[in-house]
């Protein structure tokens, strides 16, 4: 897969992830308790994750690269 392809697919999951998060803080998902739960420990860690990977992924794959390719050498 290509790098502009795998960008691509994490910006837009971080995208429709982003939209329960806004209707938790703007609208009636809050006063939902399985929605809000939802929310609160499904939806926003994995837009945290996928935020943080579409920042530093980059250096994640080359550290993982390097990290194997030493191991795979020796």
């Amino acid at each position: 897969m290509k790098a502009s392809l795998q960008r691509k697919i994490m910006r837009w999951i971080h995208i429709v992830l982003s939209i329960p998060v806004i209707g938790y803080i703007y609208g009636p998902v809050a006063h939902i308790p399985r929605a809000a739960m939802m929310v609160k420990w499904v939806i926003f860690p994995f837009l945290v994750i996928s935020g943080l990977w579409l920042w530093k992924g980059h250096l994640v794959r080359r550290w993982f690269r390097t990290k194997f390719s030493i191991v795979a050498v020796k």
